[in-house]
């Protein structure tokens, strides 16, 4: 089974765009796993006899948990870029957490704040080298920002726990971003 592959099909399936594949996802981003099985079994030859358990290893195997399987139900967890926003439960974040960008972002980062962009939500890491793997995708080397997450949500700035090394906020503000001084 190529895990990654199916990995990446339902990245586009439950992230980006659903009614390719003829899915219905409710508010908060859970489709039947049953719905999407029969989908996926169509899709490609080699995954006619696709199962949960497939699904689940797939999970498993992955270093980014990016999906969560409860009862008869399977969603992803972030970086949707449907239209409209999925219900996330705000949650408490850490005292710091961490975003990596490019420096040429930062000019705009520093006056207008963090923004979703292209997504639902910003993401943010909640240490340095997850932090700035993604940065790498965006310069090299990348600028580590540091988010005073606390005091931001101690301010009304939401965060939601996307899983354990990814937090989401619908916007932060430039008075809670600073350069990371130990690059």
């Amino acid at each position: 089974m190529d895990y990654t592959g199916l990995s990446k099909v339902i990245s586009h399936a439950l992230r980006h765009e659903p009614w390719v594949y003829e899915l219905e996802l409710n508010e908060e981003g859970w489709v039947e796993v049953e719905t999407l099985i029969k989908t996926l079994r169509q899709e490609r030859e080699e995954w006619k006899n696709l199962s949960i358990q497939d699904l689940e290893e797939m999970i498993n195997r992955s270093s980014k948990k990016r999906y969560e399987i409860i009862g008869n139900k399977i969603r992803a967890l972030y970086g949707h870029s449907l239209p409209g926003k999925l219900l996330k439960e705000p949650s408490e974040p850490p005292e710091l957490l961490f975003h990596g960008t490019s420096r040429r972002a930062w000019e705009i980062i520093k006056s207008s704040g963090l923004l979703p962009m292209n997504r639902q939500y910003v993401h943010l890491s909640s240490d340095k080298k997850t932090a700035l793997e993604v940065g790498k995708r965006k310069d090299t080397p990348p600028l580590l920002l540091n988010i005073k997450a606390k005091k931001a949500f101690q301010k009304g700035i939401k965060f939601y726990k996307g899983n354990e090394k990814v937090w989401l906020s619908d916007y932060v503000p430039a008075e809670y971003i600073q350069v990371n001084s130990e690059q």
